[in-house]
């Protein structure tokens, strides 16, 4: 489910999709590991307004969870011609 809504690339319902997987840990736990305070995790992700990347990356850390970046076929952008910019894709 937070895949299919990380494919969207809608912040909506990427929010909507985290906060549902919050759902099913213990929201003080989450509070604890991420060093945010409870309230503030239920608020970031209730929809009223988008959280900032780092709580995004807070969170998901906290529940063991983690973003991953993968070059995908039909990207927009051309890739740069140089070797050192491809090394960043490696990494």
């Amino acid at each position: 489910m937070t895949n299919q809504a990380f494919e969207t690339s809608d912040i909506g319902q990427i929010c909507q999709a985290i906060s549902a997987v919050t759902h099913l840990h213990d929201i003080s736990d989450i509070a604890k590991k991420s060093g945010i305070a409870r309230v503030s995790v239920y608020r970031a992700f209730a929809g009223e307004r988008h959280p900032n990347f780092k709580t995004v990356l807070s969170v998901l850390d906290a529940m063991g969870l983690r973003l991953q970046v993968r070059v995908r076929r039909g990207g927009r952008a051309r890739p740069a011609r140089s070797a050192s910019s491809s090394k960043l894709l490696e990494t």
